[in-house]
């Protein structure tokens, strides 16, 4: 798309959205954006409220592909580990949504309609939809940061694997001659990524229904969990 005889070529906000999602959420921009259609900013704005509502656009637009699956022989910490890793999952495979997801969610329908689908999964374990917003936000938000330092170890990979290389045995390499890490740090088994991640989202979840079970309001959550926390 380009301008012809010096007349500003006409976009519509599919086009747009076509082009960002074209681009990918890490590339987006709206200078990219216009210059992938071959025209300015200034007609971008006509459709779109600047960066923030390219992001939304585009990232919205991405988040509904995402369709999350309850099985509902599931226990309830096996449903929200299961909500969890479908997330990580769908968000590994879109390089760049992980940062559009950290800085607010929802932010839009897509990230609407996954909360209120979690939601109702969870009013079918025994929670008050209050409750099970927390606890669905928690449980999101983890899983989000965890897949945001994925995505940063993958991204730092792909720019300069071997000096990534280096920088793990420099770490190992200081650990093996410290008196008092050296020798617990030699024991620790060598867990996988996945596995690893599974392992800090089920103890994580675990303690979530732990604070927040079934039928505990959130206010009465709250208060205790402010309560155990004074004097640190």
């Amino acid at each position: 798309m380009s301008n012809i005889g010096g007349r500003p070529a006409k976009i519509a906000r599919d086009d747009i959205l076509r082009a960002g999602r074209e681009l990918g959420m890490r590339r987006l921009s709206v200078k990219a954006v216009a210059a992938r259609l071959g025209v300015t900013a200034t007609a971008l704005y006509r459709h779109v409220d600047g960066r923030w509502g390219l992001e939304r656009l585009v990232g919205e637009s991405i988040l509904a592909e995402l369709r999350l699956q309850d099985d509902h022989d599931h226990d309830l910490e096996q449903h929200l580990l299961s909500f969890a890793l479908q997330m990580r999952a769908f968000v590994l495979e879109k390089p760049g949504l992980v940062t559009y997801l950290q800085l607010l969610f929802p932010r839009g329908d897509g990230g609407q309609r996954l909360l209120n689908t979690e939601v109702d999964a969870l009013v079918r374990r025994g929670y008050a939809p209050a409750e099970a917003i927390v606890l669905s936000g928690a449980v999101a938000s983890l899983t989000i940061a965890m897949t945001a330092s994925e995505e940063n170890s993958m991204a730092a990979e792909e720019a300069d694997g071997d000096g990534l290389d280096r920088e793990r045995q420099a770490v190992r390499d200081r650990l093996a001659v410290d008196d008092r890490l050296a020798a617990p740090s030699a024991a620790l088994p060598q867990v996988p990524r996945p596995e690893y991640v599974r392992l800090l989202l089920t103890a994580s979840i675990r303690g979530l229904i732990g604070s927040c079970p079934p039928g505990r309001p959130v206010a009465e959550m709250v208060a205790d969990l402010a309560s155990t926390g004074k004097g640190l």
